[in-house]
């Protein structure tokens, strides 16, 4: 025997035979062959014991349909929970403003970007950045600053009072 005991031979004499009766069952080729390959992978962790059963291939046959079953639950219970729900609710497209800051955010540099996003995004203080980033803490204070400064000439707006002086 190969390295695989057998496994390999196994798989090339029963896969033709297990989708196809995968596929009567269920219908849909391509989830009989993703049941099918999801089926031979259990069988394959478990070679050393299943090679020993009188039809290996019957336990292969029996968890691709199984899993096959177990797929149709999901898709049934989704659609119940669709049914039941609704849709989602729309998501409203982006304001103007919004498209104009991402657009302005992408031709920063990476380093302005991020610590731009860190601090105003996602509230973190100059010293988290820093620690997060292995910047020096005044690295990021001139990264938020000339980060602000383009971001104000590229949005064409005045930075208040309290950014300017920053």
């Amino acid at each position: 025997m190969d390295g695989d005991d057998g496994f390999e031979e196994f798989y090339r004499a029963s896969r033709h035979r297990v989708v196809t009766v995968l596929y009567a069952l269920g219908g849909d080729l391509t989830e009989a062959q993703d049941a099918a390959q999801e089926a031979y992978v259990r069988a394959w962790q478990r070679w050393s014991r299943i090679s020993g059963y009188a039809d290996p291939e019957a336990w292969v046959r029996i968890v691709g349909h199984r899993l096959l079953i177990n797929r149709w639950r999901k898709m049934r219970n989704g659609l119940v929970a669709y049914r039941r729900h609704g849709s989602a609710s729309p998501v409203p497209p982006p304001s103007e403003n919004t498209v104009a800051l991402v657009a302005a955010l992408r031709r920063l540099s990476v380093e302005q970007r991020q610590v731009i996003v860190l601090h105003h995004l996602a509230d973190l203080s100059v010293a988290e950045i820093a620690s997060q980033t292995g910047a020096p803490a005044g690295t990021v204070k001139a990264r938020l600053a000339r980060g602000r400064r383009a971001l104000a000439a590229m949005l064409d707006t005045d930075l208040p009072e309290e950014v300017r002086n920053a």
